[in-house]
């Protein structure tokens, strides 16, 4: 089992991955600028497991102990930023985009080698008071990159996650039909994410390359957007690609 971080882990995408991770035993660790926040946080996760394990097993939520015999509880726990990341191998960042540059920096101090950092980051217009449905173009080319240019070399930055539907992804009883591209890093650290993609139902993961090509694929969180407003999507849209081999 793994040991993640989630920064800005009390946004929506970021708890939906992590109720998905703690669900098969994953260890989360949630970040926030705020210890006592992220912390809040981290029981609500634990009590939503709990609601949601008693509902699949038709435990009775006031049969407190078949629930401690059935029902092992969630391992998440919340920190501020910097001692998050410092827990885990794999660092999630999910904050928006207007936040991004001050977030790295504040967990600079955590990001030795052989750490993972994942972003779930979306450039979206919003971040300088435009609309979801557009996006900003950062110089490097992506917020993923973006990340790339501020962390050392030694650290492996994928893309990974930035199409994926937050209200999907909290919907823990039922499966989240959707794509995953994963770019970036060496091939052993894409393969170390695909796998942890594959942990959460329904999703299939593909290998994007590398990761100038989350130029190509944040963009595409605009365009469901747009479309979710159009076909009045509440819960939001996924994509597939068809035709690929198994």
């Amino acid at each position: 089992m793994k040991k993640i971080a989630i920064i800005g882990g009390t946004g929506g995408q970021g708890t939906g991955l992590a109720l998905r991770w703690a669900r098969v035993g994953h260890e989360i660790f949630i970040g926030s600028r705020e210890e006592s926040k992220a912390c809040s946080c981290a029981d609500n996760l634990k009590a939503i497991c709990i609601d949601v394990a008693c509902t699949l097993l038709e435990i009775e939520k006031s049969d407190i102990q078949s629930i401690k015999e059935r029902v092992p509880e969630a391992k998440i726990s919340g920190f501020d930023n910097l001692e998050a990341a410092k827990k885990a191998d794999i660092i999630v960042i999910s904050v928006p985009y207007s936040h991004l540059i001050p977030t790295i920096a504040s967990i600079k101090e955590a990001l030795t080698e052989g750490k993972i950092i994942v972003s779930v980051v979306v450039p979206l217009s919003t971040a300088v008071g435009g609309k979801a449905t557009t996006l900003m173009y950062p110089w490097e080319g992506s917020a993923a990159e973006v990340i790339q240019s501020l962390v050392p070399e030694n650290v492996q930055v994928i893309g990974a996650f930035q199409n994926i539907s937050a209200e999907r992804l909290s919907d823990l009883e039922n499966s989240v039909s959707s794509d995953v591209i994963v770019c970036g890093g060496s091939k052993d650290s894409r393969k170390n994410i695909m796998e942890l993609a594959k942990d959460i139902p329904g999703i299939r993961a593909i290998d994007g390359g590398p990761l100038q090509n989350a130029r190509l694929i944040e963009p595409i969180t605009a365009l469901i957007i747009g479309m979710n407003i159009r076909y009045k999507v509440k819960e939001g849209m996924g994509i597939r690609f068809t035709y690929l081999p198994e």
